[in-house]
């Protein structure tokens, strides 16, 4: 019964203010709620929260991933908005201008304030 129901991502911040910044202000997600805790946003029908933590985020896997229909125009208007697409390459990622061949999908990725990586990707 799961497979209908839109799924939601929570990631860690450190700094909500900054992270706030970020999503809200950088990449304008509406705030659906906000407390001291946590910040909750739309996008699409999902909702992406970011919750408070000590730590942050230990490692560097891609935590969400937005599914586009045309990847170099969502790339122009992130870095209008001061958002840098990042750079990779190594034995198993290459990206040339921020965007990664990966078979059956072009992919990119974006970090915010606490290094969480965002992935954006167009299928081919």
């Amino acid at each position: 019964m799961l497979n209908v129901h839109p799924v939601g991502v929570v990631l860690l911040s450190t700094d909500l203010k900054k992270s706030r910044a970020f999503y809200a202000d950088q990449l304008q997600l509406p705030v659906v709620s906000e407390d001291d805790s946590a910040i909750s946003y739309s996008s699409g029908t999902t909702r992406l929260t970011v919750t408070v933590s000590d730590t942050g985020s230990a490692d560097e896997q891609t935590k969400a991933s937005w599914q586009v229909s045309d990847l170099e125009a969502e790339l122009e208007w992130l870095r209008s908005r001061g958002v840098r697409p990042e750079d990779y390459d190594t034995d198993e990622l290459k990206t040339v201008v921020g965007i990664a061949d990966q078979g059956s999908v072009w992919s990119a990725w974006i970090a915010d304030p606490d290094g969480n990586a965002l992935g954006i990707e167009q299928g081919k």
